[in-house]
């Protein structure tokens, strides 16, 4: 005897009134087929006719049949699948403690039985679900906003539209993340199915419900013909493709057709969505039709027939095995989430180079090549979809999420790039970078990523012009890369400024109001309710008031608090704009008749030199970020006390204003290779390194045995000697190896040769060969070699090679470096052939880095400020001894009164000469190094003095480099631009 399912349905008399009766029904074989028949369950819609027997009659020679019944196989298909389930689960908890699968449910209305057979399957499992309840006339737009919400969130593993099918639009159901669509009712899933993809997507679990009951009966499906009634959509596609895998003859009509009576007469299997106004009559099965009523396991339009339907679908076992599959693919979708959460191996496609001699300008070679869409490229350095802010196709932010994901990843190699002590023409630290990360990835077929800094607006439009890189390899798109990025540099010089605007404001309201007006106006009464802000709570716990209620302040209290007492002599905190501006060196402000005769002088400075951007480079993290905001220093009161960000209230604005610039930006090279963008800097009055952040981010991404490249601004005695005092102590990262960037013309200035200026014709010794001055101006390089080995770190000098270089000068040079410390000297050609010229680069990095460091500091943050100074300018520069003037000196008291003493110290210092006398090449000797000022970047954490003068903001040269940009109006193309 063949087994025998199950199966009940309501019939219903009139709109009002329910009949609930059960149908058993046992199939018995076709004697006029060949083949064994197909036993499976029969969902029939039992309909009372006005005129007719035959539903009668099929019920009662049915329900004859049911004392043979030996229990349905659906109920060994569920236990199947939930003790798998709870196995996989079990696996997932012992490696993820703290991780508990969720089904996220939207319904429309209340709650009903076929809800509650999902939260009792998922309650067997060990999932837990998680109920959105709509209203019954809820939009399309509300339900795609609820699903919107649940893919973004991480507990979330699966989302079950729990509703009528008019509400199953193509919009709502492919707003459904793939890996959370355990229904598979998206169109990527349908896809997968169609494609036979089993390893990614979801099939449909009422589909694979129905396979399953037709697998668990002894005939064979292969041969047999089924038709599919009145089913449309995913659940049509999935069915179709799932009984023609398994060797089934398919056939698909509409209630409409004409033919049906003889589709479904001729069929071994039967599927239908009845309806209430379409249905099979029992004349129309022949015995031995497996015939199945999907409508049992979906829900119907009209909610007062949910009720009915969930009842009859689970006594007949398609629910559950359903609901069952359901929670099967929840476990699966979160053992893939977790797979995800683990580093990726990398499958970079680097981009084909086609050098072109002689050399394009770098704008032309730019074009030439087509970048990857910057989502592809992710994809391929192990970014998850929900890592990545796309700011058009070629540029996108990284969200820190990725430091969380990535922790128990170790780090990859760091490669630290500096330079030789810089001409006016630059070395190629940047050309240096992108060249062996393309060489390192494109042709080693290592992980490797470049971290460059942000170029600014000032050098861009003055004098300097693009700094992608240069030549074959730079990042791409080069205008992209040198012309506002991301908009990082625009959100520092809102928020400084905002700081500029908030100080003059606290000035002026103090001057002009009493204490309890200004009292009233800082702390308002809102709907007869006066409270502090967070923020003021704060100010009052650093004044030590441990009140909360604005009416318990005594008369001194409230003075204390609204009080700032700035003395505008005293004010250190500039105005910023990302612009060559020397007219705004020294300024007056508050001119105007409305400001009652405050006015003040100040200065503009150059928005790269402002202190938020030296935060945004040091910081960890927006906590971190938002505590160093508040630490900034912006003057000081009358009686002396420092007064910060905070004690302004601005704190939380200022973050607000940051919180996207705080993310990196990736970008690409030539070469399709990865780049972090972020953070720029200036590198003479701060520290001159790209990001800590962009540097974690990438050490994690490219793996234990990747590398990582990033940039120090000028020579090695500034850009260097900060990246090791300043950015390791703050990262806590370690270098493994100096890349040391010199050419054959910055030497040749240090051994002697003529002054050179930007955009001149080169003297003759720069153009022909010249051994001796050469040899001479090797001294810089061998200095600095001795830099990097104070602090332990071995060194690779690059030569960036020029064609006007000769063999003789290139072998010269890489004989020196290696007399004088350097592990490895090697020629690089880069700049005319990508990557492939810095292969021999690469291979000495590679087996130098292998070999580890001994990093050490160069001195103590416990030594006194005037110790730390001395130790820079006589170790790092080789000065006999250093010079405070009166005002250092008082400076550096006021410092340690206020507790800052114990800070690093980030020297502001002319990048031209190891002294502070930019006329003074290679290596000077007997000098004294003055210092003129001492001044504090407290929330980025550091002292800096000033060495000499040092400007703040730069002057346009009598020709800038926008003499030669423009924008073509019909094409768009930026022109001249590098």
């Amino acid at each position: 005897m063949m087994r025998l399912s199950v199966a009940f349905r309501h019939a219903r008399r009139s709109h009002s009134t329910i009949q609930r009766s059960r149908t058993c029904v046992k199939f018995l074989s076709r004697e006029n087929r060949h083949t064994p028949d197909i036993s499976a369950v029969s969902f029939l819609r039992a309909r009372e006719a006005s005129s007719t027997s035959g539903t009668t009659e099929t019920a009662a020679s049915l329900q004859s049949h049911a004392r043979k019944y030996e229990g349905p196989p659906y109920e060994r298909a569920v236990g199947d699948i939930v003790q798998r389930c709870r196995e996989e689960l079990k696996s997932i908890g012992e490696n993820n403690p703290g991780l508990k699968p969720t089904l996220a449910i939207i319904q429309a209305g209340e709650d009903d039985g076929l809800l509650e057979m999902n939260k009792k399957m998922a309650g067997k499992i060990g999932l837990n679900v998680m109920q959105i309840c709509l209203p019954h006339r809820c939009t399309e737009e509300e339900v795609i906003e609820e699903v919107l919400r649940l893919n973004k969130d991480s507990r979330v593993h699966g989302i079950f539209l729990h509703l009528p099918q008019t509400f199953l639009s193509k919009s709502v159901r492919n707003a459904i993340k793939p890996q959370k669509d355990v229904d598979g009712v998206c169109d990527l899933n349908v896809g997968r199915v169609v494609l036979g993809d089993k390893t990614d997507g979801f099939t449909s679990p009422v589909a694979g419900a129905v396979l399953e009951l037709l697998a668990k009966h002894d005939a064979p499906l292969v041969g047999k013909m089924a038709v599919l009634v009145g089913l449309e959509g995913p659940l049509k596609v999935a069915l179709q493709c799932l009984l023609q895998n398994n060797g089934m003859i398919l056939q698909t009509c509409r209630w409409s057709s004409t033919n049906l009576q003889k589709q479904i007469m001729d069929s071994d299997v039967v599927i239908t969505l009845n309806t209430n106004q379409n249905h099979i009559p029992s004349t129309w099965l022949r015995p031995g039709v497996a015939a199945i009523n999907l409508g049992s396991a979906l829900l119907e339009e009209h909610p007062d027939s949910w009720e009915a339907t969930v009842e009859a679908q689970s006594a007949a076992g398609l629910g559950p095995l359903t609901a069952a599959f359901r929670m099967q693919h929840v476990v699966r979708s979160s053992r893939r989430w977790i797979q995800e959460q683990q580093y990726q191996p990398w499958n970079i496609r680097p981009l084909k180079l086609h050098p072109l001699s002689p050399v394009p300008s770098d704008i032309e070679i730019s074009r030439a090549q087509t970048p990857k869409p910057i989502s592809q490229l992710a994809q391929e350095i192990g970014l998850l979809p929900e890592e990545l802010e796309a700011y058009g196709n070629t540029k996108a932010k990284v969200h820190l999420s990725l430091l969380n994901r990535l922790q128990h990843q170790p780090d990859g190699r760091y490669v630290l790039v500096a330079g030789i002590t810089p001409t006016p023409l630059g070395e190629g630290k940047s050309t240096v970078t992108i060249g062996l990360a393309q060489a390192l990835t494109a042709h080693l077929k290592l992980n490797s990523f470049a971290c460059l800094r942000q170029p600014s607006q000032g050098p861009t439009f003055g004098v300097k012009g693009g700094a992608a890189g240069g030549g074959y390899a730079q990042v791409i798109p080069m205008e992209e890369f040198n012309l506002h990025l991301t908009g990082d540099i625009h959100a520092i010089t809102a928020a400084n400024n905002l700081v500029a605007a908030a100080i003059d404001a606290r000035i002026l309201h103090e001057a002009t109001q009493s204490d309890k007006a200004l009292y009233s106006r800082l702390v308002p009464s809102v709907n007869g309710v006066r409270r502090f802000s967070p923020i003021q709570l704060a100010r009052l716990q650093r004044l030590g008031i441990n009140k909360s209620n604005p009416t318990d302040l005594t008369p001194q209290e409230v003075s204390a608090f609204v009080r700032l007492d700035l003395d505008p002599e005293k004010v250190t905190w500039q105005r910023v704009v990302d612009t060559n501006d020397r007219f705004l060196r020294k300024i007056t402000i508050g001119q105007a008749n409305t400001e009652k005769g405050h006015a003040r002088q100040t200065q503009f400075d150059i928005a790269v030199a402002s202190e938020i951007m030296a935060i945004l480079a040091l910081t960890d993290g927006l906590a971190d970020m938002r505590a160093r905001l508040g630490r900034m220093v912006v003057g000081s009161s009358r009686n002396g006390q420092a007064i910060t960000a905070d004690d302004l209230g601005v704190t939380g604005a200022l973050a607000v204003l940051m919180k996207d610039a705080i993310k990196p930006t990736l970008m690409q090279t030539l070469e399709g290779t990865p780049v972090f963008v972020h953070a720029g800097p200036f590198a003479n009055i701060a520290h001159g390194n790209s990001s800590v952040l962009a540097d974690k981010l990438a050490l994690k991404l490219v793996g234990e045995e990747g590398y990582v490249v990033t940039e120090a601004g000028f020579g090695a005695d500034i850009g260097m000697e900060k990246f090791f005092n300043i950015k390791c102590r703050t990262s806590g990262l370690r270098p493994n190896v100096v890349v040391l960037v010199a050419t054959i013309r910055a030497l040749k200035m240090h051994g002697g040769g003529p002054n050179v200026t930007a955009g001149a014709p080169l003297p003759k010794e720069y153009i022909e060969e010249n051994l001796q001055l050469v040899a001479d101006g090797c001294s810089n390089l061998k200095k600095q070699i001795q830099i990097a080995h104070l602090f332990g770190v071995p060194v690779v000098v690059a030569l960036n090679a020029f064609k006007t270089d000769t063999q003789a000068e290139i072998d010269l040079v890489c004989r020196i470096a290696k007399a004088s410390g350097a592990s490895a000297a090697v020629p690089c050609h880069h700049w005319s052939r990508g990557g492939r010229g810095s292969l021999e680069l690469a291979h000495a990095v590679k087996e130098v880095a292998a070999q580890g460091s001994r990093f050490q500091f160069l001195y103590n943050l416990q030594d006194p400020i005037v110790e730390k100074i001395r130790t820079i300018a006589q170790k790092v520069y080789g000065a006999e001894d250093i010079e405070l003037s009166s005002e250092a000196q008082a400076k550096i008291d006021y410092y340690n009164q206020q507790g800052f003493g114990a800070l690093p110290i980030c020297m502001a210092k002319t990048h031209l000469s190891l002294s502070h006398m930019p006329e003074k090449k290679g290596v000077p000797t007997n000098f004294i190094l003055p210092i003129r000022d001492v001044r504090a970047s407290i929330g980025a954490g550091f002292i800096y003095p000033l060495v000499g003068t040092m400007s703040t903001m730069p002057g346009l040269p009598t020709r800038p480099c926008f003499y030669d940009i423009d924008l073509d109006p019909v094409t768009e193309e930026i022109k001249g631009l590098f």
